[in-house]
């Protein structure tokens, strides 16, 4: 059912309670999401963005209790991914000639998807508009690779609401809609690890578009999100987030990740987290191991960190697969302005460090020079190298 946010402006979408991961199962989802779809009606009524295929029956059915379906005038499709154009084969079997505002990305992104190369497609761009009556329009801002080639954000004047889609969103379920009402802890762990592990990869985008955006001195009373809550109060807040996170972030924080056969790289790891704290007590020192973790709350915590330490024994001559796919994960998100130092016991060959170190440096890390490289179970001077890798990391 509709819920109003203002004016003339209602959110139609869905509250995901019971979702559990995104991106097939790249993403982990704990405290459920939201797909956000808005209807706007003015003089001519406008639906943007609709919600994902799995319920695209019963967002069809709740329209149709709100409206009659053939006084939508336009449909905006900010992007075309499949959580917010799911609905539309459903609802353009309905109301095939109904008008779909997009970038000409998008129109490729959604042929390819649904097969409809007849839908009445308007590609529209940056600084495009398009009159809704009553003084009002709709401006359209493209968000290349915010985070698809198809993306776009659109503003609507008067009520001043930008409908920001996959920018400024968290994987949250807020039945109360606004962010305001959530809980604030909860709210912003859910912004930065939606940034960390989704957007970080096109940062310097962020940046560049946000000073963009913002130099068409366009008031902002709201942004409308696809994903989570909506800012309505001091919605300035996640745009300021956004430039401060967009900026090689970093905290005072060492993160320390490893994998172990038989638990001696574990008590490296531990020992490094020791030394850390002592060393410098203000640091904030978190340690996980990637095979029983949650691969994306590990990654928002590398995030926050300026210095990270990654574990493996050797094995085959290389390190534990758990450990080489975090890695790649690791290179995929381009974190930048971060230490990374390597640590691990090994039986016969020892390799697992000179790996790891490679595949830091690809993923684009300065690496440290000291290291623990441990011939089976840690001896006492072995533990004792783990003072000068931690004075390496927060140094």
């Amino acid at each position: 059912m509709r819920k109003p946010i203002k004016n003339n402006v209602s959110w139609v979408g869905k509250i995901d309670w019971e979702l559990q991961e995104f991106h097939g199962a790249d993403y982990s989802v704990n405290h459920g999401s939201s797909q956000n779809a808005y209807l706007i009606e003015e003089e001519k009524t406008v639906l943007i963005d609709t919600v994902w295929m799995p319920h695209s029956d019963q967002f069809v059915d709740n329209l149709k209790s709100e409206i009659d379906l053939n006084k939508i005038d336009m449909i905006v499709v900010n992007h075309g991914e499949v959580d917010h154009s799911g609905s539309l084969p459903a609802l353009m079997a309905l109301i095939p000639d109904t008008p779909i505002y997009c970038t000409a990305n998008a129109v490729k992104s959604l042929v390819g998807q649904y097969h409809h190369p007849e839908w009445n497609f308007k590609v529209v761009k940056t600084g495009d508009s398009v009159d809704i009556g009553h003084g009002k329009k709709l401006v359209f801002v493209e968000m290349r690779m915010l985070h698809w080639p198809d993306s776009m954000a659109t503003y609507l004047t008067g009520d001043n609401i930008l409908f920001s889609n996959d920018a400024f969103g968290q994987h949250l379920a807020v039945e109360e809609l606004f962010a305001d009402l959530a809980d604030p802890c909860e709210l912003w762990n859910e912004a930065i690890k939606y940034y960390a592990n989704i957007l970080n990869p096109f940062s310097p985008l962020v940046k560049r578009k946000i000073e963009e955006v913002l130099a068409l001195n366009l008031p902002i009373d709201i942004i409308a999100t696809s994903h989570g809550a909506i800012w309505r109060e001091n919605p300035a807040q996640i745009v300021e987030a956004y430039l401060k996170w967009s900026q090689d972030y970093q905290e005072d924080q060492v993160t320390i990740v490893y994998d172990s056969m038989w638990e001696a790289t574990e008590k490296l790891a531990h020992r490094i987290g020791h030394e850390v704290s002592i060393l410098s007590p203000q640091t904030k020192v978190k340690v996980f191991n990637i095979a029983r973790s949650d691969k994306n709350d590990i990654m928002t915590q590398v995030f926050k960190s300026k210095a990270i330490a990654v574990g493996s024994p050797t094995v085959h001559q290389s390190i534990l697969s758990s450990v080489t796919g975090w890695l790649d994960f690791l290179k995929e998100l381009k974190f930048k302005n971060k230490k990374a130092a390597v640590f691990g016991s090994y039986g016969w060959s020892g390799e697992g460090n000179k790996v790891l170190r490679a595949h830091l440096e690809e993923a684009g890390f300065e690496t440290v020079a000291p290291e623990i490289r441990c011939s089976w179970n840690p001896r006492p001077e072995d533990f004792d190298q783990a003072k000068a890798l931690a004075r390496a990391l927060i140094g």
